[in-house]
């Protein structure tokens, strides 16, 4: 019997054992089944067991491992995926009512890359139903119902990546696979306490995956570490002629550490509207960074309104994309009250006001570039959510009356022009909730957010932290 232990190792430490043959992948798979099994449904975190599929691709890589023919730090790794990533024959619902049947023919392409990296997948992952694209406004807006934090399961996992972040923070599997269009990696990874990576737009292919928003939409790791994060993007990453946003930008991973001292800016006044115990450990998390790197305080992004072109697109793409749902009145099938009407707006946004959002980004993303490359950053630093996580029986507006939110600027330029970022945990706050420090880059900088969190985890113990009960 494999130990509820090796769950919480990182991927290194599990590749290298399962390479030595200490480790059997099928047994490895079947230890994760058992526990997504068990453990599962006290979270809310899982939609559908892929478990012949499973156990075949985990005989696979025995085989393979056994005859010498190693792929890599993935091999043999299970792995879950959000359910509105497709995986051929399996039911990818989008965590919605009207769609609980839906199969693909074809796997996605992250999980076709996985499968090609050695990775067996043995779950689908709950998500807040369309990837939150309806404006819901409560932990329960899935047919599965509301995920759940392992740190306290009186509280949400977070959206809309909910099963990924509850499934790895609570050890059924080693990593998983989230998307984000505005914060459904980051924020469930904040909630849960793990680390999270959005990739930079374009960097990761999206065929197969569930559109919510074509030109903001990105998939990306959910992990216990920052290099986790590095080695499961330098799998995914690369071009694929079934995405045509996606960019020939192939990545490839290094844990080497710079002698190059880094440059951190801090961005002014984003943790004065959070908790203060998120306030106390975001200015710890910047002492500790202050010693290896170049701390720049009270730094300010270029103005542009980030927030009102990036609501306006989304709204604007997800009408097309579910214009068939809500013009069959099937919306009304799904599970939040907010959803079944939040579709509507969308479908009277006017062309002259999407296309003002969209021109906005050119002369924004060419801002923010300068912005980086002037001031010589490395990655800017600030609070991932401005509160611990929200109680599941509450609206999420009724939650915490005496925080704002902390973080959404810089979140939402980040998300309109498509910046990479990595959140990690760095502390805890009431309700034995933890909180969580975010890394943004310049496009295409992954490696360096990266490498800022992954000297910060060195110093720190956070990410090593398990709930009890799991």
């Amino acid at each position: 019997m494999i130990p509820a232990d090796i769950f919480y190792q990182p991927l290194t430490a599990l590749a290298a054992q399962v390479r030595a043959r200490r480790l059997d992948p099928v047994e490895l798979a079947e230890a994760a089944l058992q526990r997504l099994e068990s453990l599962g449904p006290r979270l809310g975190a899982v939609v559908t067991l892929t478990r012949e599929r499973a156990l075949a691709e985990a005989r696979s890589a025995r085989t393979e491992i056994n005859a010498g023919r190693y792929r890599g730090p993935l091999h043999g790794i299970p792995y879950g995926a959000k359910d509105l990533i497709a995986a051929a024959g399996y039911p990818t619902t989008w965590g919605a009512q009207p769609y609980r049947e839906q199969r693909f023919d074809e796997d996605a392409t992250v999980v076709a890359k996985l499968k090609a990296a050695g990775a067996v997948l043995v779950a689908k992952l709950a998500s807040v139903e369309l990837a939150g694209g309806m404006g819901y406004e409560q932990a329960n807006a899935s047919f599965t119902g509301p995920g759940r934090t392992p740190w306290n399961t009186d509280f949400w996992s977070g959206g809309s990546s909910s099963g990924p972040g509850a499934a790895v923070a609570a050890g059924l599997v080693p990593f998983a696979i989230g998307s984000e269009t505005w914060g459904s990696i980051v924020t469930p990874a904040a909630f849960t306490g793990i680390t999270g990576l959005r990739p930079t737009y374009g960097r990761v292919s999206r065929a197969g995956a569930m559109a919510l928003s074509w030109t903001m939409d990105k998939i990306g790791p959910m992990c216990r570490t920052a290099e986790d994060a590095g080695v499961i993007l330098q799998a995914i990453a690369g071009p694929d002629p079934r995405d045509d946003a996606s960019a020939d930008r192939p990545y490839r991973h290094t844990a080497t550490r710079s002698a190059r001292r880094p440059r951190i800016g801090v961005l002014k006044g984003l943790a004065e509207g959070s908790q203060p115990e998120v306030r106390r450990n975001f200015e710890a998390s910047v002492e500790r960074m202050g010693e290896f790197a170049e701390v720049v305080r009270d730094v300010t992004l270029p103005q542009f309104p980030y927030g009102a072109a990036a609501s306006l697109i989304i709204e604007a793409e997800a009408a097309s994309i579910f214009e068939e749902l809500v013009e069959s009145g099937r919306v009304h099938e799904l599970t939040a009250p907010e959803d079944r009407l939040g579709g509507y707006p969308g479908q009277v946004v006017f062309a002259k006001d999407y296309l003002r959002a969209l021109r906005i980004r050119t002369p924004a993303a060419e801002a923010m570039d300068r912005f980086f490359a002037d001031r010589g950053f490395d990655a800017v630093a600030h609070p991932t959510r401005g509160t611990v996580s929200y109680p599941v029986g509450k609206k999420f507006s009724e939650a915490y009356r005496d925080a704002s939110g902390g973080g959404e600027p810089i979140s939402a330029a980040s998300n309109l022009l498509g910046l990479p970022g990595i959140a990690v945990p760095n502390g805890f706050g009431r309700d034995n909730l933890p909180t969580s420090l975010s890394l943004t880059g310049r496009a295409w900088d992954e490696a360096k957010v990266i490498a800022v969190a992954a000297e910060y985890q060195r110093r720190t113990d956070w990410h090593t932290r398990r709930p009890a009960g799991f």
